[in-house]
């Protein structure tokens, strides 16, 4: 028989309030706790923690307190990433950050689903899609990526932009539904975070 943690990370239903899952998003929270209280005066204090509760973090990596994650190790950073105050991974499904990516703050990125079924919802089944991020991608501040996204290597994502489908590599994107303005190299110019 399937395990709930084992059909959540599958993308199936699960129910939220599974004991094995409880005790993973506790593990999680007292680990979140622990990396947000940690002092800029101490960073191999702070890579320790991070270490601790993120599945895979590389080298160089800078993420700034405060984070929040559901369980912290069904994320993988990748080296030289910079993630600035008050993200929020919500790694119910898995979510993969590449090499050399950017988040400005407050960047959200959201796994968990919700049936429609107001029946379901009650029951507290919920279901969840993996997101990636590929390598050198900026996420201005306040970006929201949505469940099952992936965007490619390259791509900047305007500020407050949320992306509810995928990206292609080397394009800029902003909007409310996020849509792709222009490929990178179009023409000169900054975004701004």
């Amino acid at each position: 028989m399937t395990s709930q943690k084992e059909a959540m990370l599958a993308g199936g239903p699960y129910l939220a309030d599974d004991p094995e899952l409880a005790a993973d998003a506790l593990r999680a929270a007292l680990l979140s706790e622990r990396f947000n209280a940690t002092s800029a005066a101490d960073p191999e204090a702070r890579r320790a923690a991070l270490a601790e509760l993120l599945g895979e973090v590389g080298e160089g990596v800078e993420i700034r307190p405060p984070l929040r994650v559901d369980y912290g190790h069904h994320i993988s950073v990748g080296p030289r990433t910079f993630i600035n105050f008050g993200a929020v991974l919500l790694d119910v499904g898995r979510i993969t950050i590449g090499a050399d990516v950017q988040f400005g703050p407050n960047v959200q990125l959201l796994t968990p689903t919700h049936p429609i079924d107001p029946e379901q919802r009650r029951a507290k089944w919920e279901g969840a899609r993996p997101i990636t991020i590929g390598d050198n991608v900026w996420l201005g501040g306040g970006v929201i990526v949505c469940p099952g996204v992936t965007i490619g290597e390259d791509t900047v994502v305007g500020a407050g932009a949320v992306v509810t489908r995928d990206l292609p590599a080397g394009v800029v994107a902003v909007g409310n539904p996020a849509r792709v303005i222009r490929r990178i190299g179009e023409e000169a110019g900054e975004e701004g975070s």
